[in-house]
């Protein structure tokens, strides 16, 4: 790379990071709650803005949708959450994600889902909505999908194409279909006193 290049990539660099914030602040301008220096990709889709609280630093890369489903839903990001290509949040009640977090490219995470009784259809049944809570330093691989009332406790990695389908305590390495704890960051267990406190009990989580 010549010295000429790596300037031209500087330039287009800092006019991609100057274009996100003026995204973040049309968003705001829409009803958005959106801290300092957030930067929002090109072709994201937002509805419902005014239900979106996001913290300072996030960035959110082309092409994610937040589709809000409902005028009283919350959905919430910390502050240096990262949410890659093409992710869906899809929320009708509320989705928080903590600080920190990361989103790889590709995951679908929502709170609610359709009944299943034989005697409706598909179309005719009631929805479920469950809140879901994914907590500070946590990673989600690239598509990974996230369920209605899941809490995913702080630290715990997700790996690529699992679907979470149970909470998974603080620290946790998880992977499959449906998700599994294998093992955790601190190579040990974390004390039953740490998954209180964070709101994560292990017998939630399929062994």
């Amino acid at each position: 790379m010549t010295a000429f290049q790596r300037a031209l990539e500087h330039i287009v660099q800092m006019v991609r990071v100057n274009n996100g914030r003026i995204r973040a602040r049309l968003l705001a301008f829409r009803g958005a709650q959106v801290k300092a220096k957030v930067c929002i990709g090109p072709w994201c889709r937002i509805d419902r803005p005014w239900a979106v609280r996001i913290a300072e630093r996030s960035l959110f890369e082309d092409s994610v949708f937040l589709k809000i489903v409902a005028d009283d839903a919350v959905l919430e990001f910390g502050s240096y959450v990262f949410v890659g290509h093409g992710s869906e949040f899809d929320v009708q009640g509320k989705v928080s994600v903590g600080n920190n977090s990361l989103i790889a490219p590709g995951c679908f995470i929502t709170d609610h889902r359709h009944g299943i009784s034989p005697e409706l259809r598909i179309d005719q049944q009631p929805g479920v909505v469950e809140p879901v809570t994914i907590g500070n330093d946590v990673w989600l691989g690239a598509n990974v999908t996230v369920l209605a009332g899941v809490t995913i406790g702080d630290g715990a990695v997700v790996g690529a194409n699992a679907v979470v389908t149970h909470d998974l305590p603080p620290m946790a390495i998880a992977a499959g279909v449906p998700a599994r704890v294998l093992r955790y960051r601190t190579d040990r267990p974390v004390s039953i006193q740490h998954q209180l406190d964070s709101g994560v009990l292990l017998q939630h989580v399929q062994l």
